[in-house]
C-alpha cells in the first residue's frame, strides 16, 4: 500500500470513527469531524499532511501526492 492510499484510508477511518462517536457518545465529537475536514482541506492546498509524515517515518513507500 502506498503512502497516498494509507493517508486516504486513515482519513476515512477517522471520519467514520468521529461520526460514530458523535452519534453514540457525545454530540461534541462533531468537532473531531470538523478538525479532520479542515486538515484534509489544508492538505489539498499546501501539500503538507501530518499523517503522511508519520506514515513516511514508519516506512510506507511514497505515492504520487505525498
Amino acid at each position: 500500500m502506498t503512502l497516498d492510499r494509507s493517508v486516504l484510508a486513515f482519513a476515512g477511518i477517522m471520519v467514520l470513527l468521529s461520526v460514530a462517536l458523535t452519534v453514540w457518545v457525545s454530540s461534541y465529537f462533531v468537532w473531531f469531524t470538523v478538525f479532520i475536514g479542515v486538515n484534509m482541506l489544508q492538505s489539498a492546498f499546501t501539500g503538507f499532511c501530518p499523517a503522511a509524515s508519520i506514515f513516511r517515518k514508519l516506512g510506507i513507500k511514497p505515492g504520487t501526492a505525498f
